[in-house]
This record gives structure tokens, C-alpha cells and sequence, in this order.
């Protein structure tokens, strides 16, 4: 089994070896906040399993997804584990690992990007800065709700480090925002909150401390979202980028074959836009393997003056049957070539 962080949303964030991992995937599990695109580097035939997770709903509770991870290990699949951000922050990789261990499945952890940094970072705030923060703490502002005690320790933290970035900590905000304040944290502290850290929807907004909580609010931001607090937070107005590209905020539908949908989406991505691949159509060879015998010895013997084709497909295709056949594009000397 593979444990694959995908990194902060954007899918080119993820490392080479967790695409060498799912490009030879027979089963994937993933995430609500998994990078979607990722799913069409999978294999055709691999099977998708949703085991994501979120407020007042999961597909798949966390002790039925190990087991389904082990089902298919134990079965001898190639199982990747995909998970937004590092599997083991704060990301209950840890936990699958440990199910992978108990039943005799190797288990190999491949890091990705942590939001806590690769999404600050998106937003042009550093986690740290010389002469302005040397120590960071990441939290999750969402705890276990079957805990019979709190397990971040706000007022220690509170003081005890320059930055503070708390993961999915939105819809605690108020509470959070008065127990830093009232264990000792200065109100007038820069904070920003960063929702969609790195996708193309990215909204940053940014206030002291005692209001960021109404600012996100009149500012609809949602989960998933970064709070970050101190004064790394003022760094981002020299170093943001000043452009997200004409095509931030928007969707586009890709409906070319899914082998040839991956430039047009990676030209979309650098413009901001977020591809969604639909495939509408498959390239299917049609012709008759004697046909294309018979034609291919008819091009090596000057029988033909032209060769037409009438997509960009076709010379594939037929570029693709000559090789088969160890004939290469010398075949075509003295034919005139149309491509339409």
C-alpha cells in the first residue's frame, strides 16, 4: 500500500513518486480534499473509492477504510491512499499505516506538501521570517469530538510561538480568536484566513486578530480554509502575487480524449481556470489489418502521389500502425502529405 500526500489542491503540487504511485494504481482511496485532477492520472481500470470525509458526512468511516485498504492489499492489489495536503498531518495517515502494519501489508509513506506551509506560501505568507518569526506551531482547530478533553492547549500556545496556523478551524473561529486573546495574545496581532489555498477559488482576507473572526464571516469564507496568526501576515503585501490569472475563479469542461486533454488543462491551470476532464470520445482504430498492409506496401512503392489525412488522430494512428509494422515517416518520400 501507497499512503500518498497530494498536496494543498493544486495538483501540481503532488512529488513524482506519488504519481509513480497512482500511475500504477489498481485501487484508489481518496479524499474530499484530495486534488481531483489527480484521479485521471489512474489507470483506466483501477477502481475509485470515495473515503472522504466532512462535517455531517463520510462515505466511509475512518475504521472501514482501513479495512478496506487492507481488503485489497491482503487480495494483492496495488493500493494507493491518497489524502489532501501530508498524510500525517493531521491527516489520520498514521492510523492507516498502523491498520496496514497490524495485518502484514508493506506500507510505504510518501510525503505531500502540508496546506500549513504550500498554502501560506500560495498566499505570500511566509511561515517564517527572519527577524520576524523563528518558531511556528500548526494545530487543528477541529479536535475529536469523542475527546472528554480539549488536546490543543490554546493558552500555552497563545504566546509561545510567532506563527500560529490552524487547520480546519474555520467554523471555530469566535472560539478560538477569545481564547488566544484572553490567554494573553496581543488583539491587535495581523491574522489572515486563506480559503482554497492554492486553487484556482483561492480568497485571502486579512485583519488584527480581535476581528478576523467577523471579517471572515461577512466575507462568506468556507472551509477548507488556513487561519494563520502573527505578524508573518504583513510580509504578504511585498510578496504576494499580484496576478492569479485571467482566468481565476473559473470552470472549464474538457471534453477531448483524456490522452489528449493534458496540455489544453496544464495551459489552463497557469491562466488560474480549474480544468474538469469529461471525455466525450475514444479513438478507436477501425480499419482492416490487410487494408492497412496492403496500403502501407503501396506508400513504400510510389504507387501513391497523395496521402491524405483527416485529423490529427489519423496520423497518430497511422504514424502508430507503420511502427507496428517497423516502417518509419521515410515511407512517405516522394508522396505529397495533406493534413486537414
Amino acid at each position: 500500500m501507497w499512503l500518498v500526500g497530494g498536496g494543498p489542491g493544486d495538483p501540481g503540487y503532488i512529488t513524482q513518486a506519488g504519481l509513480d504511485a497512482l500511475r500504477q494504481a489498481e485501487v484508489v482511496l481518496y479524499d474530499r480534499l484530495s486534488p481531483i485532477e489527480l484521479l485521471d492520472e489512474c489507470p483506466r481500470e483501477a477502481l475509485l473509492i470515495d473515503a472522504g470525509k466532512a462535517v455531517g458526512r463520510q462515505a466511509l468511516t475512518q475504521t472501514q477504510t482501513n479495512a478496506t485498504i487492507v481488503e485489497h492489499a491482503l487480495a494483492g492489489k496495488r493500493v494507493v491512499r491518497l489524502k489532501g495536503g501530508d498524510p500525517f498531518v493531521f491527516g489520520r495517515g498514521g492510523e492507516e499505516a498502523e491498520a496496514c502494519a497490524n495485518a502484514g501489508v508493506p506500507c510505504t509513506v510518501i510525503s505531500g506538501i502540508t496546506s500549513a506551509v504550500g498554502g501560506l506560501a500560495a498566499a505570500g505568507i511566509p511561515i517564517t521570517h527572519r527577524g520576524v518569526a523563528a518558531s511556528f506551531a500548526v494545530v487543528t482547530g477541529h479536535e475529536d469530538p469523542n475527546r472528554s478533553e480539549e488536546g490543543v492547549h490554546w493558552d500555552k500556545l497563545a504566546t509561545a510561538v510567532d506563527t500560529l496556523v490552524v487547520l480546519m478551524g474555520v467554523g471555530n473561529l469566535d472560539r478560538i480568536v477569545s481564547q488566544l486573546v484572553e490567554a494573553g495574545r496581543d488583539p491587535e496581532t495581523p491574522c489572515a484566513v486563506v480559503q482554497a489555498a492554492t486553487r484556482p477559488e483561492q480568497r485571502v482576507v486579512e485583519a488584527p486578530l480581535r476581528a478576523i473572526a467577523q471579517v471572515a464571516l461577512d466575507a462568506h469564507i468556507e472551509a477548507p480554509a488556513l487561519f494563520v496568526v502573527g505578524d508573518v501576515v504583513r510580509v504578504r503585501s511585498q510578496i504576494a502575487s499580484a496576478g492569479r490569472g485571467s482566468l481565476a475563479t473559473k470552470r472549464v469542461l474538457i471534453t477531448r480524449t483524456r490522452a489528449q486533454a493534458s496540455t489544453l488543462a496544464e495551459s489552463l491551470r497557469a491562466e488560474g481556470a480549474r480544468p474538469i476532464l469529461l471525455p466525450a470520445l475514444e479513438i478507436q482504430r477501425r480499419a482492416d489489418p490487410a487494408a492497412v498492409d496492403a496500403a502501407v506496401t503501396k506508400l513504400r512503392d510510389g504507387s501513391y502521389q497523395w496521402t491524405v489525412f483527416t485529423s490529427e488522430n489519423a496520423v497518430q494512428v497511422f504514424l502508430d500502425m507503420l511502427s507496428e509494422r517497423e516502417v518509419d515517416a521515410r515511407a512517405f518520400a516522394g508522396v505529397s502529405v495533406c493534413a486537414i
